[in-house]
């Protein structure tokens, strides 16, 4: 168990892909004690760098057995919180639905992650972050003038529009049944999150600047000065010089500040104003202007690869990528003064602590549970 802010908090994390991982990750390093339930058929396989998995313990259930099922609802009597990412209905016909939770563990609060929501005509299609963010209108959004949607990895759909959210829910509905004594369902759709994420965005498409079409608007790279721009090593420069005196200190720095340059928001010119900076950026290499950029109020920064960010002075500075587990791993996040959030950072694989786990949660039967083939320990 952690010793974070959500010290004391048992998650029991029925084992699926995705932004389920993720969410059950963030609340361990936040330190809850988060048990990760997978299939006794699992048990040998895993992924040893799997890192959503790490500062968890995992126990292997047979879950279509009687016996399986009745280990989850006991670890459920022991736990605050369940999480499950399955198709709507999947976990009520394996007998470890809500209502059969509920009633073990009625403060329990049972997360659930979906990409289409527990209801709704595509409740139980498949699907893939692609997909979600393509239907909120998200994935519509991003991309240049002229050219056709940008897919943005899956960090916006999976892991903001869903690990963020369920996380959120999972962590409001705690606090409300400390008061009430009573537990609840988060429903958690990626749909839904990735909607909220965009309010910002429909605020300004309601109030007329913001037009609903790509490469054309002020955030995304309409603007020459909300652009990246590629310099004489063929790498890059990320510009966000927004606020006037922001966009003063990135022309001077930039060196074409002068009386001919076109006016910041004459949109008219942009493509001159473009084309200036386009020119300027390739006289020098990326770390050059980083030299030159780095520290300032230009809004400007360099594009740097995965691999790069883990050494860049900023980043170790604050040791946003330290070593864990042997291998540099994002460090947990948020920071916290008076109970810091930690991790060991080894992700755990199927099985391997089923037979601690049961023992230290008071199960009095472990070995007739392992030999009867109900739960498997690796």
């Amino acid at each position: 168990m952690g010793k974070g802010p959500l010290s004391g908090v048992r998650v029991i994390e029925l084992a699926g892909i995705g932004p389920g991982p993720f969410a059950a990750m963030l609340l361990a390093d936040l330190g809850a004690e988060v048990i990760r339930v997978e299939r006794a058929s699992a048990v040998g396989s895993g992924m040893a760098t799997d890192f959503t998995n790490r500062g968890k313990r995992s126990v292997a259930v047979d879950l279509k057995s009687e016996q399986g099922r009745d280990v989850v609802l006991r670890l459920v009597e022991r736990a605050d919180v369940l999480l499950e990412g399955f198709r709507p209905g999947v976990t009520e016909r394996l007998g470890i639905g809500p209502d059969a939770c509920l009633a073990r563990k009625p403060a329990l609060v049972y997360g659930r992650m979906t990409g289409w929501g527990q209801d709704g005509p595509l409740a139980q299609s498949a699907g893939h972050d692609i997909g979600y963010i393509a239907v909120t209108g998200a994935l519509h959004a991003i991309g240049r003038a002229g050219g056709p949607p940008q897919v943005p990895m899956n960090l916006l759909g999976d892991f903001a529009g869903g690990s963020m959210y369920l996380v959120v829910g999972i962590l409001s509905a705690l606090l409300e049944s400390r008061t009430s004594g009573r537990g609840q369902v988060v429903d958690a759709a990626i749909v839904d999150g990735t909607a909220h994420l965009s309010t910002f965005i429909h605020g300004f498409l309601a109030g007329g600047i913001w037009q609903d079409r790509r490469g054309v608007n002020m955030l995304d790279t309409g603007a020459p000065w909300y652009d990246v721009y590629e310099t004489a090593d063929g790498r890059h420069m990320a510009v966000g010089a927004i606020e006037p005196q922001f966009y003063a200190e990135f022309v001077r720095l930039l060196g074409v500040e002068g009386e001919d340059l076109p006016g910041q928001h004459d949109t008219a010119r942009w493509p001159d104003l473009r084309d200036r900076f386009a020119t300027a950026f390739k006289a020098r290499t990326r770390d050059e202007w980083a030299e030159v950029f780095l520290p300032s109020d230009a809004c400007v920064a360099p594009v740097l690869s995965l691999e790069e960010a883990k050494d860049h002075p900023y980043n170790t500075s604050r040791d946003v990528f330290p070593e864990l587990g042997g291998h540099r791993q994002p460090a947990p996040a948020p920071r916290f003064s008076r109970t810091p959030a930690e991790t060991d950072g080894v992700p755990v694989l199927p099985g391997g602590q089923t037979r601690d786990v049961l023992t230290d949660l008071g199960f009095d039967d472990v070995d007739a549970l392992i030999e009867s083939g109900a739960v498997a320990q690796a």
